[in-house]
């Protein structure tokens, strides 16, 4: 009897204890990554009173708003006196392209928040635009940057690493490694455009240049090119990531230049995005390894002004030009093909697309503009004898038509190498009425 008695105390003491427990767990929550039990949850046997691992909450992406567009622009050298009209802008001409993105209500937003949009992460505005420097000259850090920091735009410099001062093409006028790193740690977005600038398709005639090596104008091919191009896409990476401590995701083609084999090198080499210099606006939908870009030159006034009205234009219900593939309409050259004459002839098919408002169709050459195409209703054709000498190593052309009331536009670049074996064909004659 006496030992029943002395039990009961013992019992209750217990259930004391048990209580003064699950209170001190309840007031003191488990650290992050543990799951606390849910009341009266039960184990896989289904045992009461034995709490069981909550599941984690699954983590959800925001909703991104895929009518979403952005523009990006490419600047070169900035200085007070044109020379190279094709790769230079006065200061004050680029401060006022600067001011009236912001006029017009355009967000100049990073390089890396339009990704960050492009993998479904993150909103941008409904209208932005991207800015963006080549090659690496030190105007771009003495004159270009203390504009931006007055607009307070973010910005990304596209560097070709032996083109900074002390390199094998880095001259006077390059920017320092050490003006680099001043950039960087001030939030300034550094990507890779090459170790040399050259074009990049096996074949064609480089300069092989480097520490100590005498510069020679040759055509690699097989495994001296692959050996190349691996320094090219990879190496200037690798160097741009060592010597500023930073994550390289994105790569700038030089002059537009690319086929298969590099974008293939690209992306194996970790790269995200790869850029162009062929402007068109960026929509959700836009492949990751063609981004074009706004190339901005003194002599090409136009060029800004039409990136702005377009991405002006696009105010809401989703992208207002549907993108048609190059390969689709059996263009010439092709896309990446080389021709050998500086006045070739340009042919589209558009008779893949469908319907097609004849009045609409137009065709844009750069570095000429709109020009007199002449399209065939029936066949879908639309074709183009260049008459003026095209001067740059690379050609975009961009087709445009509109079918069943939508905008439709087509785009593909070839490259130029002017045989000089070759006789160079004479203007086409116009015919007279």
């Amino acid at each position: 009897m006496m030992i029943r008695f002395a039990i009961v105390p013992l019992l209750l003491a217990l259930n004391f204890s048990m209580c003064k427990k699950q209170e001190t767990v309840s007031q003191n929550p488990q650290p992050a990554g543990t799951s606390s039990p849910a009341p009266g949850a039960t184990t896989a046997g289904g045992s009461p009173g034995v709490p069981s691992v909550a599941a984690s909450p699954k983590i959800k992406k925001p909703v991104v708003d895929q009518t979403a567009q952005t523009i990006i622009f490419c600047y070169h050298l900035l200085v007070d006196k044109i020379h190279t009209p094709w790769t230079e802008i006065t200061p004050a001409a680029f401060e006022a392209q600067m001011k009236e993105l912001k006029d017009r209500g355009i967000t100049v937003i990073s390089m890396q928040d339009l990704l960050a949009w492009k993998r479904g992460e993150k909103n941008i505005p409904p209208r932005c635009a991207v800015i963006t420097f080549d090659d690496g000259y030190k105007s771009q850090y003495e004159v270009a940057w203390p504009i931006m920091k007055k607009y307070g735009y973010p910005f990304t410099m596209f560097i070709y690493t032996e083109g900074v001062r002390g390199g094998a093409l880095g001259g006077g006028g390059a920017i320092t490694w050490e003006q680099l790193a001043d950039m960087r740690d001030n939030g300034v977005d550094i990507e890779a455009h090459t170790a040399t600038h050259q074009d990049l398709r096996e074949g064609h005639a480089i300069t092989l240049a480097g520490q100590g090596v005498k510069k020679t104008r040759t055509k690699l091919t097989g495994a001296a090119y692959e050996q190349w191009l691996q320094n090219e896409v990879v190496g200037s990476k690798q160097l741009l990531e060592q010597r500023l401590g930073i994550k390289v995701n994105c790569f700038a083609v030089p002059f537009g230049n690319y086929n298969e084999h590099v974008k293939e090198m690209a992306r194996n080499a970790g790269y995200e995005a790869m850029f162009t210099v062929y402007g068109q606006p960026i929509t959700f939908t836009s492949p990751m390894d063609s981004i074009g870009r706004y190339a901005i030159e003194a002599n090409k006034p136009k060029v800004f002004e039409d990136a702005v009205k377009m991405i002006g234009a696009s105010t809401s219900g989703g992208a207002p030009v549907a993108e048609v593939g190059a390969k689709d309409l059996a263009t010439q050259p092709a896309d990446g093909e080389t021709a050998r004459t500086a006045l070739p002839l340009i042919k589209a098919n558009l008779s893949g697309i469908g319907q097609i408002e004849p009045g609409s169709v137009q065709m844009r050459v750069s570095g000429l503009g709109v020009v007199p195409a002449t399209y065939d209703p029936k066949t879908g054709a639309i074709s183009y004898q260049v008459t003026q000498k095209l001067r740059e190593k690379s050609c975009s052309v961009f087709v445009t038509a509109k079918s069943q009331g939508k905008k439709v536009e087509a785009h593909w670049t070839f490259g130029i190498e002017e045989s000089p074996s070759r006789a160079v064909p004479p203007p086409a004659q116009t015919p007279k009425k």
